[in-house]
């Protein structure tokens, strides 16, 4: 019979197996003896052959997390054996998570690596940038977040990239959210009225996901060009408050905060499942039901008890296919990962001598990860 340890190394070779484009980029980098690297992502199995390629390349690697209920702390602690410094781990305080990124900073990085911009915001609220030379940011939210900067460094965005966005963002979220579901609840959408709340790539792909499994699908979105998008793509496009007393599925996906208000969960119907697939964990005003009676019914589902009436909470309100699930699949995933690594190829080399602004990753640089 096999260790766990022994499950876990066969768990690595199996996802690096399958992650062809992403080893091709890794192996293409240059020495980055040089290269001090801070990464704040999520921190699952997927990520082991990026972060292990970099170290053999000689890179200093610091991890942290962009969420703390998706870290794995089985990968942080191959990965620090391998070589990397990390501070992360699941579940970590919300005090902790911040400190970590005090750390990377204190850890003197030279470039970052990033999936929301705290480490970012944080250097920017110093006003000090210490030796970072060069960054890449890989979502929706921190990208918004760098709007309201005067960037200190050359930012490479690379959410925007019609590879992320056509793949990652506009299917594997929605598929892999949805599956999740399943695999958590041992339900399925029939007969379902499931209401998508936000139309950007990750709602579309969440809203097509839930109707090719049997939801009944409506659309809350606040932007009206959105809201027309979603009209003339066939959806029920709703008001929340209009519809909230017969859904049965909430699904957020917006990148913004309290979305599902406390106004909101007052509405609700018993026994609806709420849930959220996008970066920020407070789409769903979380902190409105702690102060009701609880308990975990089945692993990352807890029932909150208020006014009479059932909620179920889907992984505490943290993105449901990365904290209960395995997130992208591997083949599909692997196009991310490997555009990450040409990223950071680019930022090591060339990019670092950019001017301090915010720019779309270029063409020349994500289509060798192809």
């Amino acid at each position: 019979m096999s260790t766990q340890s022994e499950m876990f190394n066969q768990e690595i070779a199996w996802s690096t197996r399958h992650m062809v484009r992403t080893l091709k980029q890794v192996q293409a980098l240059p020495d980055l003896s040089h290269v001090r690297i801070a990464c704040n992502m999520h921190l699952d199995l997927k990520m082991i052959p990026l972060v292990e390629g970099l170290l053999k390349k000689n890179a200093k690697v610091f991890l942290t997390t962009c969420n703390p209920t998706t870290v794995q702390d089985d990968v942080v602690a191959y990965l620090v054996a391998a070589g990397a410094e990390a501070c992360a781990w699941r579940n970590m305080s919300h005090a902790d998570w911040h400190n970590s990124w005090e750390k990377a900073i204190d850890w003197r990085p030279t470039h970052l690596c990033e999936m929301g911009a705290d480490i970012t915001t944080l250097l920017h609220q110093r006003g000090e940038f210490g030796d970072v030379v060069a960054c890449l940011e890989a979502t929706g939210s921190g990208v918004n977040r760098l709007a309201d900067l005067r960037p200190g460094y050359p930012i490479f965005n690379w959410d925007d990239l019609p590879v992320k966005e056509g793949l990652h963002n506009r299917h594997m979220v929605g598929l892999t959210a949805w599956q999740t579901f399943f695999q958590t609840t041992h339900l399925t959408l029939h007969e379902k009225r499931v209401l998508v709340i936000g139309y950007g790539l990750v709602g579309q792909g969440v809203a097509a996901a839930a109707k090719a499994y049997g939801g009944q699908v409506m659309v809350a979105e606040l932007d009206p060009a959105r809201r027309l998008q979603a009209a003339y793509d066939g959806w029920h496009v709703v008001d929340i408050h209009d519809v909230i007393a017969t859904t049965d599925v909430i699904a957020t996906a917006t990148g913004a905060k309290k979305v599902v208000s406390a106004a909101v969960l007052d509405k609700a119907k018993d026994g609806v499942f709420v849930l959220n697939v996008g970066h920020v964990a407070e789409e769903i005003d979380c902190g409105y039901l702690q102060q009701y009676p609880t308990e975990e019914v089945m692993p990352f589902i807890n029932a909150y008890h208020l006014n009479g009436k059932t909620l179920y909470l889907m992984a505490n309100g943290s993105m449901l296919n990365l904290t209960a699930g395995f997130g992208d699949s591997l083949n599909a995933f692997d196009v991310t990962l490997a555009v990450m690594a040409s990223g950071i190829r680019h930022i090591v080399t060339d990019g670092q001598h950019a001017e301090k602004a915010v720019y779309l990753l270029p063409q020349s640089v994500w289509e060798k990860a192809l």
